[in-house]
């Protein structure tokens, strides 16, 4: 079944490259108008070998580590329908465990979530819109190397489950989805070794890892009508992972 997005305003931040560009390719190609939010200067610093297709979509450079920046950034619209919150960042080699990388990283997972919410919330409402939060499987374990990314994406399941009680009486819904691993810019820690990819893929169920497309569908139906009375929930895209 095709969903129907023709005259919706999508904006996803985080929308660049991986997961994000994904879900905005997804419902550009399902009829919406979607604008991008990502960190560069210009959409033509992202490359096609780096998963970024900028094709279709408007693009404006935020640095949602900034609540500032959010909140001063130019919409480039004047209604939204779907907000879709794809942002993230992590850093390896333990870095996490320095004060001010696991501030930097909550900052962009879990504080620009409720910053650029709360931005677009008053045309989220009166467009009885959809807002979608990204986190991640890994809210639901422990992270012995990236502390701060882990905690950053339990604590967005759980706005997400905040959010959509608050805000369902404004006609928002607020949902998210859980991806597993995908193999996107920031999971090549895993996806360029091969015994370690391997070692992943044996324990997930479905045999594979996923796809920027698998998530985008998620996303599609949970902004959709089809997801009308689900609110506050995160849903795991992974493959059977957590299962």
């Amino acid at each position: 079944m095709q969903l129907d997005f023709k005259d919706r305003t999508v904006l996803v931040v985080g929308g660049t490259s991986g997961i994000g560009n994904g879900i905005a390719q997804a419902f550009r190609a399902a009829g919406a108008r979607v604008h991008v939010w990502g960190t560069r200067r210009a959409a033509t610093d992202y490359r096609p070998e780096e998963g970024s297709v900028m094709d279709g979509l408007a693009f404006a450079s935020v640095d949602v580590s900034s609540a500032e920046s959010i909140r001063d950034a130019e919409a480039g619209f004047d209604a939204l329908d779907v907000l879709v919150l794809s942002q993230g960042a992590v850093a390896y080699r333990r870095a996490e465990f320095e004060d001010a990388t696991f501030r930097r990283v909550v900052d962009v997972n879990l504080n620009s979530l409720m910053s650029c919410a709360s931005r677009f919330h008053p045309m989220l409402k009166a467009s009885r819109g959809s807002v979608v939060i990204v986190s991640s499987v890994s809210a639901y374990k422990s992270a012995i190397g990236t502390p701060a990314y882990a905690a950053s994406k339990a604590a967005a399941v759980s706005l997400t489950r905040s959010l959509g009680a608050a805000w369902a009486g404004d006609g928002i819904r607020v949902n998210g989805i859980a991806p597993g691993l995908v193999a996107t810019k920031m999971t090549k820690v895993t996806t360029d070794h091969p015994e370690r990819l391997a070692s992943t893929v044996a324990r997930i169920p479905a045999g594979r890892i996923g796809t920027p497309q698998d998530m985008a569908s998620v996303v599609l139906f949970l902004a959709s009508p089809l997801a009308g009375y689900v609110v506050g929930h995160t849903i795991p895209v992974d493959g059977g992972l957590s299962a």
